[in-house]
């Protein structure tokens, strides 16, 4: 290996390892915004929390990735161009894309293994975490009682506590209200002086041992859900010194959600599955088309089963529907039966309508599934590409604006990498909505992308000043230049033309 290429990848390596670890981070910790509503207050072990951040970290990879190398190769070439190593070796005589060699093969390398990734680690990924998250969402919230606060976290009961003893435990003035009944929501309330409160999680079940306290239970009957008549009403308290009062909740303990549930998304698919089963669902497609044109070729010209075969005229204008026009049927029929046979018309269109519509809405929703299938397919190679088209933005660009650094670099990348995230959202959205074909907005960011990376190769090529603010003083210079030639060819033509204004 020649010493230029040790030179420039040594240069390259260490921002690249730098760039991805700071902007997975940032990813990871924009992605547990999304959940931290499931996640907070659920009493999770750390295995799991760790669990959750690995996976999280793993589905960021895509986006983390050509950012990295974005921000790296702006970074390295910004710091030859500030430190003027790169004007030395272009006056030795060496080319913009023999520097660039060494780090082109070194992110084309990083571009394969991208999609090794896509296609073997994601979909994985993918599976664990949405499986982990869901099981996370049935767990129910640890029950943390505040004071003077009713709390309606376990269902069919409402429980207050006046005041409570961290160091103990202990609960004061409770107040529980039964809600299991439904139609009667408050018959059964109990009241304690004290309490302590031991939670099962195996079990599933919340132990509270009271002490000192009275229990109301109003039995409603039947026959009388109202308060209205009291004398069919039954009522009843019980006091007692120590009493257990257990509470049936599931949800306590966490239980992982079987992982099969959810292989049928097309994310957790590698580039062989989806391929197979979008072939399933284009051949379903295909048939409900074919099913629906026969079913709407059978609503049309349909022979009806008549009601009024004793009317001679009837028949004959039903018979010859085909060469007559349709106010001539009406005439062939008294108001009556023209009256029955709009009704009945009107009800089978209606029938054939509701038929129609909800065999459209199956195929739209099968057409979706296949637009997502073929939008993965298309995202597994469209990563690598990215990954690419970033590092011939960044190179170039850090070789016209030579500034290094962490500053200048990060503000140009993230302004390339919002313009690149809204491209790509808009372009996914049509193609997920049939708007465009799935290749045509899928690859829609990529080849805008390209374009001005290659703009941006070229004129880094040519040591064009493209981001110099002498070269753009310059370019106001000229035309201010321009205009006052303008302004005073103008005031000559007045002259001549015998204007006194002009003088």
């Amino acid at each position: 290996m020649k010493k230029l290429h040790k030179f420039v990848l040594l240069n390259y390596a260490g921002p690249l390892a730098m760039t991805f670890f700071i902007s997975l981070f940032i990813l990871v910790m924009q992605g547990l915004w999304r959940y931290v509503d499931d996640i907070v207050g659920k009493g999770l072990e750390i295995s799991v929390m760790a669990e959750l951040l690995f996976y999280v970290a793993l589905q960021v990879v895509p986006m983390a990735l050509p950012l990295a190398i974005l921000l790296a190769s702006l970074m390295t070439f910004g710091n030859l161009g500030e430190n003027y190593e790169l004007t030395a070796l272009k006056a030795s005589g060496i080319s913009l894309f023999r520097i660039m060699r060494p780090m082109i093969v070194v992110t084309g390398i990083v571009s394969v293994t991208a999609f090794w990734f896509a296609n073997n680690v994601l979909p994985v990924a993918n599976l664990k975490f949405y499986s982990l998250i869901y099981s996370v969402r049935q767990q129910r919230p640890e029950l943390e009682l505040k004071e003077r606060v009713y709390y309606d976290g376990v269902d069919g009961f409402r429980i207050k506590v006046t005041r409570k003893n961290r160091k103990t435990g202990m609960l004061y003035d409770l107040i529980i209200h039964d809600h299991r009944d439904r139609v009667n929501r408050n018959v059964n309330v109990t009241m304690a002086d004290s309490g302590m409160m031991d939670i099962d999680n195996k079990a599933g079940l919340i132990n509270l041992t009271l002490y000192s306290g009275i229990t109301y239970d109003e039995k409603v009957s039947l026959g009388n859900r109202h308060m209205s008549s009291r004398d069919r009403q039954m009522y009843r308290h019980d006091e007692f010194a120590r009493e257990v009062f257990q509470i049936k909740v599931d949800g306590l303990d966490f239980s992982r959600t079987n992982e099969d549930a959810f292989k049928t998304n097309d994310r957790m698919k590698n580039l062989e599955q989806l391929r197979t089963d979008r072939d399933s669902l284009v051949m379903r497609c295909d048939s409900l088309t074919r099913q629906l044109n026969t079913d709407v070729r059978s609503f049309t010209l349909k022979k009806a089963n008549y009601r009024f075969k004793s009317d001679s005229l009837f028949v004959l204008a039903i018979d010859t529907a085909k060469t007559l026009r349709a106010d001539s049927v009406a005439k062939a029929l008294t108001p009556r039966k023209l009256h029955t046979a709009m009704q009945n018309a009107l009800r089978v269109a209606r029938s054939n309508k509701q038929v129609v519509d909800e065999k459209q809405m199956t195929m739209e929703n099968e057409q979706l599934k296949v637009n997502r299938h073929n939008m993965e397919m298309h995202k597994k190679f469209s990563l690598p590409a990215a990954c690419m088209v970033f590092f011939f933005i960044g190179a170039p660009l850090g070789a016209i604006i030579r500034k290094g650094g962490l500053g200048t670099p990060i503000v140009i990348s993230i302004l390339f990498f919002i313009f690149y995230y809204v491209i790509d959202t808009f372009g996914a959205k049509m193609a997920r909505e049939s708007v465009w074909p799935v290749w045509c907005g899928i690859w829609l960011s990529t080849s805008v992308l390209t374009a001005i990376g290659s703009f941006l190769t070229y004129k880094s090529a040519t040591d064009s000043a493209l981001f110099r603010a002498e070269a753009y003083a310059k370019i106001a210079d000229r035309i201010k230049l321009l205009i006052r030639k303008r302004r005073l060819a103008k005031l000559r033509r007045r002259r001549e033309n015998g204007d006194p204004t002009a003088f």
